[in-house]
Order: C-alpha cells, then structure tokens, then sequence
C-alpha cells in the first residue's frame, strides 16, 4: 500500500444526499477528545452517525476505533469492505463502506480522517463538508509528549506534515485551546448546521 487515498470504485455517481463531515488536522490537536464529547451530546439522534476507522495499530484510550491486524485489514480490503483506506506512519486506516448506505439513507455521517484523502471524498460524496481541529504548534508538541504513545513516532515530522491539494482546505476551522466542553458546543451547531463561523 502506499501513502495515497483510495476510494472504493463501486460508485457511478457521487453518494448523497447525506452530509459527510470529515474532521482533520495534526496528531495531538484533540479530535478524539472533541468527538467524543460531540458524540455523548448527539446520542439521541439516530440521523448522525460516527463510524468507526479500522486501524492497524493499538488504539489509545481516548479513541473509538477498530483495531486489526494487518492481515484482516488485507483480507477486508480484498472483500472489497472499504470506502477509503490509507497509509500514515506506517500503519493503515479505513472507514467501512457502510458510511455510504448512512449517506445514502440523508444521516450525517462524522468521520476522523486523514487530510490526504479529502481530495477523492470531496470527488466521491455529494455533500462534504471539512471541519480542521488544530492548536498552536507549541500546544501541539506539548499534547504529543504527553501523550507519549510509541506509535506516535517523531513529534517533529508529525507535526511538519502537510497537504497542498487546495481541495483539501477545510471549511471550518476549531482552534482548540478552550475548553474541551467549550469546542465539543461549537461542533455540535456545525453538525446542526446553526453556525459555521466558529
């Protein structure tokens, strides 16, 4: 595998008319924690949906993901199981092809993804909307350290990655140094769709 996205090639056209929510930005920036809490605050409403990224590494306490061995995720991959799968500090991340059903049914759909892949979902969902969580890049470091989680590898090539592709600019931006609480409110009227300017 290589470090390109790749979309499932089962669609003909793009997958609507639900609104695919993909929220990026840099390791330690807090999204695990946000989505959490926007989750906790969203559970009575069966229209937004959190699928679960499949992973190939142990997944930390903070996170809700589906951790495979490389294997299964080669034997998923070959079943043809995957909307999008790819490759960052060498392990390998997924989010099921069910997400495309939800969309199809009109549900919000909230996904963490890599930045790399927003170019091909933009192109292969009818209604996508980018929400880019970051801090400043010394809180950033900081939170890593912290964190000290081996997968993590080096803090300072994690934290210089970044995505050229214009297509992959966010379309709102939480600049998380609030309070967790504080930025999981703001998410949440993004996903209710009361407010963008945040």
């Amino acid at each position: 595998m290589t470090d390109a996205p790749v979309i499932a090639d089962h669609r003909i056209a793009a997958v609507g008319p639900g609104r695919l929510i993909l929220v990026v930005g840099p390791s330690g920036a807090g999204k695990d924690t946000l989505l959490g809490l926007v989750k906790a605050a969203c559970a009575d409403d069966p229209n937004i949906v959190f699928p679960r990224r499949v992973i190939t590494r142990e997944a930390s306490v903070s996170e809700d993901n589906e951790e495979v061995s490389r294997d299964a995720f080669w034997q998923a991959l070959a079943r043809n199981e995957y909307a999008v799968h790819w490759e960052a500090h060498s392990h390998c991340y997924a989010l099921s092809r069910t997400i495309d059903d939800e969309l199809r049914a009109g549900r919000t759909v909230i996904a963490n993804v890599s930045r790399t892949v927003v170019a091909a979902m933009r192109r292969a969902y009818d209604d996508v909307v980018v929400v880019s969580i970051t801090a400043p890049s010394q809180v950033l470091a900081e939170r890593l350290a912290m964190r000290g989680r081996s997968s993590d590898g080096n803090i300072e090539h994690r934290l210089g990655r970044t995505v050229d592709d214009i297509s992959a600019a966010a379309d709102v931006t939480i600049v998380n140094v609030e309070s967790a609480e504080y930025h999981a409110r703001q998410f949440v009227r993004i996903i209710k769709g009361d407010r963008w300017d945040v």
